[in-house]
């Protein structure tokens, strides 16, 4: 009973931390990087109605694998709005590199994602939030600079009762200046199991990617150049 307590103890200790967590490669290495960093981690989805629920799957996987103390998912049915190939069937996904940010985008998406994580955080008395967006290697979304999660950080500490009150929000966005092989090969080192996870925007119900999507092409070309063996199931492979 007594190691019971002081196991209690010690989580009751940790800082927590609202982890979104989409169950693709990038959001499964800020998992693990924030527990390496000693958070207590909450794990925040969202089921938007996107083309497939696989990475849901997968977000449920990688939680319970990496032992977050709670993982939550949320549904908003974005595809009321439409305007991405991943909230309205009758737009493609393109298999090939587009100019211009491409039709993968969905608006506000990380606007949405980080306002319901921060609500959670406030419920929490957590002061730290974990985004796995990425300046590099991504497709041009306008919601993945750092500019932005400065500026959502900013906001996120004037709208609440927290930060007003002496508890300021931190927006940590770790992944925001490494390339797709840095990201990897830093789960890698922190024993992450890729194969739990979901990239590809089209993937079947088994979980089995495209291959030749966006995230596929960033995903694939990530592990040839951090040297890491790709777990990833390719239908086209």
């Amino acid at each position: 009973m007594a190691d019971l307590n002081q196991q209690q103890n010690a989580s009751s200790q940790k800082p927590k931390a609202v982890i979104l967590l989409s169950g693709g490669l990038d959001s499964t290495t800020v998992l693990a990087i924030a527990q390496s960093q000693g958070y207590e981690c909450y794990c925040l989805s969202l089921d938007y109605h996107q083309r497939h629920n696989v990475e849901l799957l997968a977000a449920r996987r990688v939680a319970t694998a990496l032992g977050a103390a709670e993982h939550k998912t949320v549904q908003l049915d974005l595809s009321l709005f439409g305007g991405s190939a991943l909230t309205d069937n009758n737009i493609a996904v393109p298999e090939h590199e587009t100019p211009g940010i491409p039709v993968t985008y969905v608006p506000a998406r990380n606007t949405i994602m980080l306002s319901l994580s921060l609500a959670w955080a406030e419920v929490l008395a957590a002061n730290d939030i974990f985004i796995g967006v990425n300046a590099l290697d991504y497709s041009g979304y306008p919601d993945c600079r750092s500019e932005y999660v400065k500026a959502f950080q900013q906001m996120a500490n004037l709208a609440t009762r927290a930060a007003v009150e002496g508890q300021p929000i931190t927006v940590h966005a770790p992944l925001i200046d490494m390339t797709k092989a840095d990201i990897i090969r830093t789960g890698h080192a922190l024993g992450v199991d890729y194969g739990l996870t979901v990239s590809c925007y089209q993937a079947d119900d088994t979980g089995a990617a495209c291959g030749v999507c966006d995230s596929c092409r960033f995903r694939k070309a990530g592990f040839i150049q951090a040297g890491v063996a790709d777990p990833t199931l390719y239908r086209s492979a």
